[in-house]
């Protein structure tokens, strides 16, 4: 499933999204726990896993039609299930989506943008954090600026999706020098220089899922 030929993505393709979604965290849920490991409280990954696992049987109960309702959905569970920080920012990503998207069966790139802006605008309120402090936002935000950018410059969807891989994936990496003015990394202060971030790794793997679901 993919953009069909008017640039739409159906509450299908979302779906199918976050289980794919589900089942990449599942593939990397150690690899992020050790990552977390390095600075945090090596949880990341196990806590992201038992939140999306949660999520596909929630998913499974819903009735097909409304996107936002469904990611409002995926955002409430998140934030019953997953521990930490993680399950917060998560759940308000997927519940501002959700409110951006609410009533909608369809979601172009136009739409896919509000979205974004409306979910970083509310986590960074929420975590007070800003690019740079070595967090999920350091690869969440370039790749919503890659993405309109893309959009803007009439790239075709799928080729939008890639540039918006290729910067959250670039972002990523940029967090291994910093030093994290942030959650529990910051508590090591320069310490925390020389690892990713195990948060902008799970984002780096949310465009990638979506890029792989999509863009097909």
């Amino acid at each position: 499933m993919s953009f069909d030929k008017s640039g739409q993505l159906s509450y299908d393709d979302f779906a199918a999204w976050i289980r794919r979604y589900a089942g990449v965290i599942a593939d990397n849920k150690q690899y992020l726990t050790d990552l977390d490991a390095a600075i945090g409280d090596a949880d990341h990954g196990i806590n992201m896993d038992r939140g999306f696992q949660a999520v596909l049987p929630k998913l499974d109960a819903q009735t097909p039609g409304d996107v936002g309702a469904m990611l409002k959905v995926v955002g409430s569970t998140l934030i019953s299930t997953v521990g930490g920080a993680s399950g917060p920012l998560y759940g308000t990503f997927f519940l501002q989506f959700g409110i951006a998207t609410a009533g909608q069966s369809s979601v172009g790139l136009e739409q896919l943008l509000k979205g974004l802006d409306a979910a970083i605008s509310a986590m960074q309120r929420l975590g007070k954090a800003e690019p740079g402090d070595k967090t999920l936002l350091d690869a969440l935000i370039p790749a919503r600026d890659a993405l309109r950018r893309a959009s803007e410059d009439g790239e075709q969807p799928a080729k939008a999706l890639s540039a918006a891989v290729d910067a959250a994936d670039e972002g990523m990496r940029a967090t291994i020098p910093l030093v994290a003015r942030k959650g529990r990394a910051s508590y090591l202060g320069d310490r925390s220089a020389g690892h990713q971030d195990p948060g902008a790794t799970s984002v780096d793997l949310l465009i990638r899922a979506a890029r792989d679901q999509w863009a097909g």
